[in-house]
C-alpha cells in the first residue's frame, strides 16, 4: 500500500502542498523565456516546485521540452559542457542518427563530436576529440537557443546543484561565456533554472561580488508552506488509514520542523507505522526520537568538523544573539575579537550550517539540526 506521506521523491498533483504563488511565478517566468535561480536548503521542496510547475504547464497546453542534469559531479569545464550539450540534444532527439545529425549541423567545426562507439559503450551523446577552445565553449552554450529557434518550441533546462560549478579550478571559464551567451540571446525560447541546495554557495554566485547573470536571472525564494495546509494534509493521510490525531499536536510538530514538508512527511510516516487508531503524544515523541536517530550521525559529523570558535559562535546563535562583534558577546563566548568573529561567520556559512539575511541576522539552515544542537549538543533545557 502506498504511503500518504511521501518523502523519498519529489511530489506533484494531489501530493503537492501549498506554494501556489511560487508555482505561478515560476510558470510566468518560464513562459517569458526568463532564467531563474532557486536555492534553498536540502529537501526544501525545490524539485517538487519545479516538477509541479512543469505539470501545470502541460495541463495548460503550453508546448515545451524539458531536461535536467546535475552539476554536482561535473567538476571540470569539459565534463560540464558534455553534460550540458548532451542533455540539450536528448531533449529534442532520441536516436543515434538524430544525435549525430545535430552534432554535425550545430557543432561542426568544434571539437565536440558524436562518437558511435563511445555512445554504444557509455551512452554519452557528446565526446571531445581535442582540448577545449573558447569557440567550442560558446558553441555548445549557444546550442539550446539555436535548437529552440529551429524547432519552434520552448526548451527548459534544469541545472541541479549548480553550486558544483565552484569545484572547477577556474569556474569563470564557464560562467563568463555563459553570461555572454545569455546576454546575446536575450528573449529566446530557452529558459534555465539554476537550482542549488548549498544556499551560501549559490548566494556567492548570484548575489556576491561576481553577481553572475546580474539582472538576467530572477531569484525565486520559497516561502514557508502554510501550517494549515500541512496539518490538513497530515490529518487526511492518517484518516485514510483509519487513524486520528489532534491538530494541536501537529501544530507543535510543524513549529519544530519549521514547516519543512520533507521532515514532516518522514515524521508522519514513522507515526503511522507506530500507531493504531488514536495517535497520542507518546507516539509522536517516539517518532521524533526515531527521526533524530536517522540523522544524528550526520549532525555529529557536522559538529566534529567545527573548530572551538565555530562551536562558540553557533552557541551564541542558539542563545538568540544576532550581533556578535560587541565586547560582551566576544568575551562571553570566547570569540577572541571582532575580526575573528567575521572569519568564524564566514566558516559557518561555507560549511552551510547557518546563513545570514539582508539584516545580517543568522538562521540555522536545517530545522532538525537546530533542534538537535540545542537540546542534545548544548543540552539547553527549555522552560
Amino acid at each position: 500500500m502506498d504511503s500518504p506521506f511521501i518523502y523519498d521523491k519529489y511530489v506533484t498533483g494531489k501530493n503537492f502542498i501549498g506554494r501556489k504563488t511560487e508555482c505561478t511565478i515560476l510558470s510566468n517566468l518560464i513562459r517569458q523565456g526568463e532564467h531563474v535561480a532557486l536555492y534553498e536548503p536540502p529537501k526544501s521542496g525545490k524539485m517538487s516546485l519545479i516538477q509541479q510547475t512543469l505539470f501545470q504547464l502541460r495541463i495548460a497546453g503550453t508546448p515545451f521540452l524539458a531536461g535536467e542534469f546535475s552539476v554536482l559531479n561535473a567538476r571540470t569545464p569539459e565534463r560540464f559542457l558534455l553534460r550540458f550539450g548532451s542533455t540539450v540534444i536528448r531533449m529534442v532527439a532520441g536516436t543515434p542518427a538524430e544525435y549525430a545529425g545535430i552534432v554535425a549541423q550545430y557543432l561542426g567545426g568544434t571539437h565536440f563530436v558524436f562518437d558511435p562507439k563511445r555512445f554504444s559503450d557509455t551512452d554519452e551523446v557528446l565526446s571531445l576529440n581535442w582540448d577545449l577552445e573558447p569557440d567550442d565553449i560558446l558553441a555548445v552554450l549557444r546550442l539550446p537557443w539555436r535548437l529552440a529557434a529551429d524547432r519552434d518550441t520552448h526548451l527548459i533546462l534544469i541545472l541541479n546543484e549548480f553550486q558544483g560549478i565552484l569545484h572547477h579550478e577556474d569556474e569563470e571559464r564557464i560562467l563568463k561565456p555563459l553570461e555572454t551567451v545569455v546576454r546575446e540571446e536575450a528573449g529566446g525560447a530557452f529558459s534555465m533554472v539554476f537550482c542549488g541546495s548549498r544556499v551560501n554557495a549559490m548566494k556567492s554566485i548570484f548575489e556576491g561580488n561576481r553577481k553572475f547573470l546580474h539582472r538576467r536571472v530572477e531569484p525565486l525564494r520559497l516561502g514557508p508552506v502554510d501550517e494549515r495546509d500541512i496539518v490538513e494534509h497530515i490529518i487526511k493521510g492518517f484518516l485514510s488509514g483509519g487513524k486520528v490525531i489532534e491538530r494541536d499536536l501537529l501544530k507543535g510538530a510543524c513549529r519544530l520542523f519549521r514547516n519543512n514538508l520533507w521532515y514532516l512527511n518522514h515524521f508522519a510516516s514513522v507515526c503511522d507505522a507506530k500507531s493504531k487508531g488514536y495517535i497520542m503524544e507518546p507516539v509522536l515523541l517516539e517518532a521524533l526520537d526515531a527521526v533524530i536517530a536517522v540523522h544524528e550521525p550526520r549532525f555529529i559529523a557536522m559538529m566534529e568538523d567545527l573548530t572551538t570558535h565555530q562551536v562558540n559562535l553557533l552557541k551564541a546563535i542558539v542563545d538568540g544573539h544576532t550581533k556578535f562583534s560587541g565586547s560582551r558577546v566576544v568575551r562571553e563566548y570566547s570569540l577572541n575579537s571582532s575580526a575573528n568573529v567575521k572569519r568564524v561567520k564566514d566558516a559557518l556559512m561555507k560549511k552551510e550550517i547557518v546563513t545570514f539575511n539582508a539584516q545580517d541576522e543568522p538562521e540555522i539552515l536545517d530545522p532538525l539540526f537546530a533542534y538537535w544542537v540545542r537540546k542534545y549538543y548544548f543540552e539547553i533545557k527549555d522552560a
